[in-house]
This record gives C-alpha cells, sequence and structure tokens, in this order.
C-alpha cells in the first residue's frame, strides 16, 4: 500500500492526547504542534485513524507542500501533482482555504486557483475537456502558513466529534472529543467509580464507558474516504470487524445525575443511542445530595463558568456544593473543567495539576484535584499527577 503524510487536526492543547491515541493503535508519529499530529501510514492507517481517535477531530492526506508567494506559484505546483491518482473522473471537488501570514491571503482566490489547477491537470490525464462531477466527494483544503502552502485531502467528512448517537446536545453542548480527552487525562479506570454530578446530555459518560470498553468511537458512523474507489472498501469491513473483537464486557456501573428532568430525558436517549444503557444511571438529584459509600471514586464535571455577573450567584453555590460533597467524599478525586479563573481560590482548595484546553473558542482550565491512592492491591491502577503530567 502507498505511505503517506497523514495529519490529525485537533484542538489546541490536544496534541500529546493524540500522540499518545495513535501510539496505541501502533502508529508512528512524526511530530505536532498547533493543533496537528504528523504521521506516516498507508490506508489501513487512514481507516485506523479515522476508526478509533478520541481526541482528534479530522483524518487529512497531506498531498503537497511548497512555497508559494503569488497565484502564478500556486497555480503551477498545484497543476504539476498526480490527481488523476487520486481523483477520479466523475469525483466532486470541493475545496477550502484558509491563510495565516501569508501574502496570499484572499480565500476565496486561492479556492478559485487550486480548483482551475486540478481540473487542468485531469484535463490531461484524462483526455477529455468537461467533468460531471457527479461521484464521489473529495474535500480538498489549500492551507497557507507564512507563505507555505500545504494540499490537504479530508478522509474523514463530518467531524470525528459526531460519533451518530448525540441526538440532542442541549444548551451547552461539550464536544464528545473534549469530553473523551477530560476521561483520558485523569487516567481513570474502570475498578473505580465514577460519577458527573451535573451530567447535561451525559457526554462524559458515554465517552467514559466508550473508553472503558474499548470500543472505537467511529464505529457506528461513516468516513468520507468509504466512497472514494482507491481505498478497498474490504478493507474497511475487515477493521471494523477487528474493531468489534476489541469490545470489552460493561463489568462497570458509571453514575450521572442533574436537577432538570428534560436534560436527563436528552441523556437518557444518547445513551440508548449509543448502547450504553447497561453500564450509565442517572437521576434527578442535586449535587449537594450526592453520597456513596465507594472510596476513591472519580468525580469529572463541566460546571457552568459564569462568565455573566448575574450568573455568579448560582456558580458560587455550586462551588458550596462542591465542598460539601468533597468533605463527605475525602478520598476521591475531583476534575472539573471551568473557564473561571477564580475556582481554587472559590473551593479553596489548589488543584494538584492544571491544564489548558478550550471549550470550542472558550480558554478553560482543567482543573484536577487528586485524592489519597487507593490501598493495595488496586493502587497499580491509580496513575496520579505523576502520570497524568505525561499527556
Amino acid at each position: 500500500m502507498t505511505q503517506y503524510t497523514l495529519i490529525a487536526a485537533c484542538a489546541f492543547g490536544m496534541e500529546a492526547l493524540v500522540k499518545r491515541e495513535l501510539e496505541a493503535i501502533g502508529i508512528a508519529v512524526l511530530g505536532g504542534k498547533d493543533g496537528r499530529v504528523f504521521f506516516k501510514g498507508d490506508e489501513e492507517a487512514v481507516i485506523k485513524a479515522n476508526l478509533w481517535l478520541r481526541t482528534a477531530d479530522r483524518i487529512g492526506i497531506e498531498l503537497a507542500s511548497f512555497p508559494a508567494e503569488s497565484f502564478d506559484e500556486l497555480f503551477d505546483q498545484t497543476t504539476v501533482l498526480p490527481w488523476s491518482e487520486w481523483l477520479p473522473r466523475d469525483a466532486f471537488i470541493h475545496i477550502s482555504a484558509r491563510s495565516n501570514k501569508s501574502k496570499l491571503f484572499s480565500l476565496r482566490d486561492c479556492q478559485k486557483i487550486v480548483k482551475k489547477a486540478i481540473i487542468e491537470s485531469l484535463k490531461k490525464s484524462y483526455h477529455q475537456t468537461e467533468f460531471a462531477e457527479d461521484g464521489a466527494r473529495f474535500p480538498i483544503e489549500i492551507a497557507i502558513d507564512n507563505d507555505q502552502a500545504k494540499l490537504i485531502l479530508d478522509t474523514t467528512g463530518p467531524s470525528l466529534h459526531k460519533r451518530g448517537y448525540r441526538s440532542d446536545a442541549g444548551l451547552a453542548p461539550l464536544k464528545e472529543t473534549l469530553a473523551a480527552a477530560l476521561v483520558l487525562l485523569t487516567r481513570w479506570r474502570p475498578e473505580r467509580q465514577l460519577v458527573d454530578p451535573m451530567c447535561g446530555s451525559g457526554t462524559i459518560l458515554i465517552e467514559a464507558a466508550l473508553i472503558a470498553k474499548n470500543q472505537a468511537p467511529g464505529l457506528h458512523r461513516n468516513f468520507q474516504a468509504e466512497s472514494w474507489p482507491w481505498i478497498d472498501h474490504l478493507v474497511w469491513k475487515k477493521l471494523r470487524h477487528e474493531a468489534r473483537q476489541e469490545i470489552l464486557p460493561a463489568e462497570f456501573r458509571l453514575l450521572g445525575s442533574d436537577t432538570d428532568n428534560g436534560v436527563l430525558r436528552k441523556a437518557r436517549v444518547n445513551i440508548e443511542n449509543a448502547g450504553l444503557s447497561d453500564c450509565i444511571a442517572l437521576q434527578n438529584q442535586p449535587l449537594a445530595e450526592f453520597r456513596s459509600r465507594k472510596k476513591f471514586g472519580c468525580m469529572i464535571s463541566n460546571p457552568p463558568y459564569g462568565e455573566r455577573m448575574s450568573d455568579r450567584i448560582a456558580v458560587k453555590q455550586i462551588y458550596a456544593e462542591f465542598c460539601k460533597v468533597w468533605e463527605e467524599l475525602d478520598s476521591w478525586s475531583y476534575f472539573l473543567l471551568s473557564s473561571d479563573t477564580q475556582l481554587e481560590t472559590e473551593v479553596g482548595r489548589k488543584a494538584s495539576k492544571r491544564r489548558k484546553l478550550f471549550n470550542g473558542k472558550i480558554s478553560c482550565q482543567f482543573y484536577q484535584f487528586f485524592g489519597p491512592l487507593p490501598p493495595l492491591p488496586h493502587h497499580a491502577d491509580y496513575e496520579g499527577p505523576q502520570m497524568a503530567s505525561e499527556a
């Protein structure tokens, strides 16, 4: 199979997690920065990355990289590429563009030039002048950064965060990719109780359950590259079958609660869509009333941020409730995603570790408050601050 330079695009701050995920499925990483992780691989690597990556947004094939300070350079360098190796006669060619600190800053013009260059190349290869473009879709991005152009073929289609289970995101949706990142950063294991006391649409719980079951997040969705003739559909079928064989039994039960019955109904639908009703339990319960007889549990949550002054009173009440729970369950570990820079002051505790993440465009901190190690023989499964710092 042909070897490609591949790009896993992700949110800023998740590069190390994507790298770790790639290595876990046997793919060597070349490097990564600024929301991009680069790796080498063939068609199987393209499929495995799309099926298995929990924290990446999409997988692209880098077709070419070259300097482009003028439209003539952009056109000439694009035209000489072997487009007929990638695009069939009936390919529907969709061009997107982005530019950063470059002489070519008109995105619309860049799109037109690249599309024109591709068509000119295909005319010579296929010996025809008209193309119906009524076949499979091939999304191509022209990305220009500091006058260096990259042509990237998107293999994913709709972003990888769209797993297919969420019917209704609710008012303040947390992307599935970010929810998975929160769980992975805690290094939680299913031997320990996991709770989200403000679960909303249930995304954190669902992603945690998928991780615990070792279920590929892309198993039940389609990808753009599945319609391309040069990636054998039998390979897709084989790797999906192998992914199904990797699923572990659900020998755990995650807990979620919220005070909004409407939100909980949506969460139950999402959990059912994900096929996880047997391992996630929900209840209508205020945070302050949460109790558990289990020790060394983990609480992961994305509480309201209180960005408007009118919301601060409610947020302060939530912090007070968290503190009450911590006093009762002092052997637990607590993980909170928030844009509130005063969170540590409000809860009267300094986080064991903080990590900068983005919830959409909102800059947040993932506050990690590690509890004590579980006693033997389970302490080997607990990977506290020293392990989390590797991510």
